[in-house]
């Protein structure tokens, strides 16, 4: 499939028929309002078309300020956002979607996900509260407010909680993945159920970037070290969702479709040592 895709807005097709860009941006947090819609800005017109956003990163209004601003037709973005661990719940879900909508000046979203799946270690009715906030979001998806629903951070464990009790299986899930944070387990459990993966943190941190194997394979391809990163997300099938806040970082983002790692170097890459995890668990443990 990926040899069929040869730019940032050549689509994968989700499970239920839905185009999805195969690299995306995701919103880049400043505490500056006016450079937020800025760098947002930039990333439009860089050619970035799959936007992601949160309820939690704030970014909502600079999106929409942005998305005005440049001209171009809604429907040419995909746009996602995501329902925060204190949004969760049946009723709440519905009004946290509803407050989005407001913030982003949009009928609907082309995807909206659950966040995380567990608001902290000790909350002991997660399956529950997860179900709850699945079946807001399946009637959401019926009523054509959302063209596709999905998860963020969740693990099989709790994948299988919404398979059990939902209607609709998720048609994504967001991880933090990168090389040094491979995540295979929960990778091949989504390949098995026809759940497409996205990345956040695709490029790691500063030690994944400065890592003695990616600086190697970045000469080696003559790439640069974010490349090998992004690269090595799509060659999994992987959507990346970097950020950057400097156009020529952006467009440095995007090429990464003129050069293929070898079989050998996708091993090395995928056997690394875990490295640059944001230290953020899915079950709220440390």
């Amino acid at each position: 499939m990926i040899h069929m895709l040869h730019d940032i807005n050549d689509c994968y097709t989700l499970s239920n028929g839905v185009k999805i860009p195969c690299v995306g941006y995701g919103t880049y947090v400043e505490s500056d309002a006016e450079k937020n819609v800025e760098v947002i800005g930039q990333a439009i017109r860089a050619g970035y078309r799959l936007l992601d956003t949160a309820s939690f990163y704030g970014t909502e209004t600079y999106m929409a300020q942005a998305l005005k601003k440049c001209g171009i037709p809604r429907e040419e973005f995909f746009i996602t956002s995501k329902v925060w661990k204190t949004e969760m719940g049946y009723e709440q879900t519905k009004e946290a979607f509803d407050r989005t909508l407001e913030n982003l000046q949009t009928d609907y979203l082309d995807m909206y996900l659950i966040h995380w799946p567990v608001p902290g270690a000790d909350c002991e009715d997660w399956r529950q509260l997860d179900a709850d906030t699945w079946r807001a979001m399946e009637e959401l998806y019926e009523e054509g407010r959302i063209r596709a629903i999905g998860v963020s951070n969740f693990l099989p464990h709790h994948i299988e909680n919404l398979l059990e009790n939902g209607r609709i299986a998720p048609m994504v899930d967001q991880l933090e993945f990168h090389p040094g944070y491979h995540q295979a387990v929960t990778l091949h459990y989504c390949k098995e159920h026809n759940i497409r993966v996205q990345a956040w943190s695709p490029l790691g941190r500063r030690r994944v970037l400065e890592d003695p194997l990616i600086l190697e394979l970045a000469r080696k391809y003559e790439t640069s070290a974010a490349q090998i990163c992004l690269r090595f997300a799509f060659q999994e099938e992987v959507i990346p969702l970097p950020k950057a806040s400097s156009l020529e970082r952006m467009e440095q983002n995007q090429d990464i479709f003129s050069f293929e790692i070898s079989r050998e170097d996708m091993y090395r890459l995928e056997t690394m040592p875990q490295t640059g995890w944001s230290g953020q668990h899915p079950d709220g443990l440390l």
